[in-house]
Formats: structure tokens, C-alpha cells, sequence
């Protein structure tokens, strides 16, 4: 994409000349004769860089890096000038200029400036990226085949344009969907912006879409720019679109189909390229039948359907999806990573989970933080978590890769239970199974198994 980049200098010859070098180099350039001009193209063109001359009549260059700045904090400015000082230039850098160069300008030096700031941009944006995968902000754990099928579709879908419409209950991790095809796409360099549409009032989701003009409405000081004007050349994820006014719902169709908007109290049409990703708890057919959703926006956003399957039908990845939680609340906090007994995975696997992977993040953080031993063990579970569970119907024996591992796991979690039930004492509970006390004991170490204190 052509990178655009303003002139700002009240000498036309400076303007003219800067404007043929950078569009002998393959760039767009723009010009404006003060901070004035400038700041009012800006209102409808936000460029990727910014040359600006300090003195100029009216608001000079460095009130007007100023207001830049405090509009967009991301933009990149270089400072130029033909009678600069010291302080001046540190002044400019306080307030956030990427470099300052003084007049008569070198050709070299100015197209070395810029090409640095755009490579320091780019760094800046892949540094982003690398920090949100160490956060696993994309990463979707678990094996189990419903999760395996998802993951596969996702990076067979997320190369292309598609629309994408994600469904499943509260919690099960659609934002992560979203996330995971935006960082595969060839768009992940360019914005992931998010919009929940549940948590915007209805007379303010047009202004949070789509921008508005000063005094479009009563509070609208400024003109704004909205979610689709800042996701342009990246992706929108519109989260529970289901939430939708019906008015709001046709101007999203629109902008689906021409890629075009309007500001909110404007007239000015602007054209983007957005790839949209909606994602709802809701059933929009039955929302349809009911009036409540457009029928022509559904099939619009409906062209790849994912849907993400509720916690209780892939409980084969709980102890992935605990393991992955106990390692990053280790990471966040000053608290040493903690394990979890395997009879207290059983219990989680044998949970409803209304809340999904969101409510046992929940949990786990719960018991991470109040839970002051290294183990988490059953006695740290509520007590309704306990009441229909036995350790030995609990095993999933059947679950195991072999007989010989169904065998151990049945064994451990045997000797557990009769090892409680005889309050740790060896002797008994080798007479009471029919095993010799020595035998017992190798077991027992072998199993990995310790004595527990009595609960109490």
C-alpha cells in the first residue's frame, strides 16, 4: 500500500520540492501552507508521516505538533527548520517528533529519515505482535477433535477476505477466534480493532462505527474518526452483533457491500478496506423469525460459519487449558507456579462449566491465589464440587491409550480411596485389599503417591 506523507511549510519552494522527491520514491504526498491547513486535511486524511517546519505564521510548528500528537498519538513527525536551536529541537522531542533536520535540506539525509521512521514503525508493530504471542493471545489450547477441526479451519480460512460470523455460548473464546485468524491473515500487521456491540448504547454504536462531525449531536465537540475508519487496510471484529439496533444493522450492510460510509452528521463518503468478523451468543436465525435481525446482514456476514463448542463437550482439554492458566497467572504475578492433583482434574472434567473456558480461567485463578500450598488438591474444591464424586468411578479408564495404562491410573486412584478410608495407615489398608504391607509401600512409590494429613 503507498504510504502517505504531508508537507507543512509556508515556503512553496520547499513544499514543491519535497513533493516531487517523495513521489519520485513511490510515495503519496500531500502538502499545506500552516499548522491551520494542516490539521484541517488531517480531518479527513490521517497521512503515515508528517514533515513540519517550526516557524510559520499563525499556530507555528510546534504548537501544531502539539495538537497532532494529542489527536493522534501514533503519528510519526519529523521537524524541520532553517533557524533551529538546541532547545528547540529537545522541546520537539519532548512532544513526541520522531527526528529533526535542518534546511536547506539534504536529499540523502531527508530520504534516510524517512525510510527510518517507517522501519521504526514497523519494528514498533511487529515488537506489538510478538508481545500479544507471548501472551498466547492467539493461541487456542487443547486436542481434542472438536478444537483440532476449529483450529483447522481457521488457518484454512484466515489467508482470505471472507467475512466470518463466529458463534457459541459466553465465554468459550470467539474473541480468541478472532484474534488467532486476524494474526494468520496477511492483514496482521495492519489494526485488529474490536468493537463489543452489547456494551455501546444504540444512540452512540453509529458514532463509535462510523465517526462523527462536531456538533453532529449534543457532546460532539470535535470531529471523530470511528472503528471502521481506524481498522481500514486491517480487521473489525464486531462482538455480539447480535445486540444491533435494526437501524444500525442496514448501515453496517451497507458498508459490507460498497465498503463506504458516511460520518455521523456528515456528507463526505469515505472508502475503506475492513475485513469484518462478527461473532454472537445469540441464534440469529431464531432472531430473524422473531424481527429482531435482518435476514439480507445474516447471509452477508454468514459466509464462513465457526462455531465454537461449549467447555462440557471437549473436557479432554481441561488439563491443557489448566496447565496453560497456571503457567500464565505464574508469569503475571509475583505467586509460584502451582500443580493440580489429577483427581482434581477428574472433578473439573466431570463440572457444567456454564461459563465455559472463561469461568474455569476463573476458578483456577481463584485457587492459585487463596490455595497456599504447592499442590491443589481436593480438600482445596468447594464442597459442591464434591458431593457426587468418587475417585474410582471418576477414573476415565476407558480414556486411557492402553490397557496398561488404564491399569495404573485404576490402581492409583484405588489406593487413594482406601488409603483415606483407613486414615493413611499402611497396615490396615494392606490387610483390608489382600496386599502385603511391603508390596504396599512399593506401590505407593511408584504410583508417586504420599501421605496425606487427615482433612479437617
Amino acid at each position: 500500500m503507498t504510504k502517505t506523507i504531508m508537507i507543512v511549510d509556508d515556503e512553496p519552494s520547499i513544499r514543491t520540492s519535497l513533493e516531487g522527491v517523495l513521489e519520485d520514491e513511490g510515495y503519496k504526498a500531500i502538502a499545506a501552507s500552516s499548522g491551520e491547513e494542516a490539521l484541517k486535511i488531517m480531518e479527513e486524511e490521517v497521512p503515515d508521516l508528517v514533515f513540519l517546519d517550526i516557524w510559520m505564521p499563525g499556530i507555528d510548528g510546534i504548537e501544531t505538533l502539539k495538537r497532532m500528537r494529542e489527536l493522534y498519538p501514533g503519528l510519526q513527525v519529523i521537524m524541520i527548520s532553517g533557524h533551529g536551536t538546541i532547545e528547540t529541537a529537545v522541546s520537539a522531542t519532548k512532544l513526541g517528533a520522531f527526528d529533526f533536520i535542518e534546511k536547506p535540506l539534504s536529499l540523502e539525509k531527508t530520504l534516510l529519515t524517512v525510510k527510518n521512521a517507517f522501519n521504526y514503525r514497523r519494528l514498533k508493530d511487529e515488537n506489538i505482535i510478538l508481545r500479544q504471542q507471548a501472551k498466547g493471545q492467539y493461541k487456542l489450547t487443547g486436542k481434542g477433535p472438536a478444537i483440532r477441526q476449529l483450529q483447522e479451519t481457521i488457518e484454512r480460512v484466515a489467508p482470505t477476505q471472507a467475512t466470518v460470523l463466529i458463534t457459541g455460548e459466553n465465554g468459550t473464546g470467539k474473541e480468541l477466534v478472532a484474534r488467532a485468524i486476524h494474526h494468520l491473515s496477511p492483514r496482521n500487521t495492519r489494526p485488529l480493532v474490536e468493537v463489543n456491540c452489547a456494551a455501546i448504547p444504540e444512540d452512540l454504536i453509529e458514532s463509535e462505527l462510523f465517526g462523527h462531525e462536531r456538533g453532529a449531536f449534543t457532546g460532539a465537540n470535535e470531529r471523530r474518526r470511528g472503528r471502521f475508519d481506524m481498522a481500514n487496510n486491517g480487521t473489525l471484529f464486531l462482538d455480539e452483533i447480535g445486540d444491533m439496533s435494526l437501524k444500525t444493522q442496514a448501515k453496517i450492510l451497507r458498508i459490507l457491500e460498497e465498503q463506504r460510509f458516511e460520518r455521523v452528521g456528515g456528507t463526505k463518503t469515505f472508502q475503506v478496506d475492513v475485513r469484518i468478523i462478527a461473532a454472537t451468543n445469540k441464534d440469529l436465525k431464531q432472531e430473524i423469525e422473531e424481527g429482531w435481525f435482518r435476514e439480507d446482514l445474516y447471509y452477508r456476514l454468514n459466509v464462513i460459519p465457526l462455531q465454537v463448542p461449549p467447555l462440557r463437550e471437549r473436557t479432554e482439554d481441561i488439563p491443557s487449558l489448566v496447565e496453560d492458566f497456571l503457567e500464565e497467572f505464574a508469569r503475571e504475578s509475583s505467586i509460584a507456579k502451582k500443580s493440580v492433583a489429577d483427581d482434581v482434574i477428574s472433578v473439573l472434567q466431570r463440572q457444567p462449566w456454564p461459563g465455559n473456558v472463561r469461568e474455569l480461567k476463573n476458578f483456577i485463578e481463584r485457587l492459585v491465589i487463596l490455595v497456599s500450598d504447592e499442590v491443589i488438591e481436593l480438600q482445596h474444591l468447594p464442597a459442591s464440587f464434591l458431593e457426587s464424586y468418587d475417585p474410582v468411578t471418576a477414573i476415565n479408564v476407558l480414556d486411557q491409550a492402553n490397557f496398561k495404562e488404564a491399569k495404573i491410573q485404576f490402581e492409583k486412584e484405588y489406593l487413594r480411596k482406601k488409603l483415606a478410608e483407613y486414615n493413611w495407615n499402611i497396615s490396615k489398608t494392606a490387610g483390608a485389599i489382600g496386599i502385603e504391607r511391603s508390596h504396599l509401600h512399593r506401590k505407593l512409590k511408584a504410583y508417586g503417591i504420599e501421605q496425606k494429613k487427615e482433612r479437617g
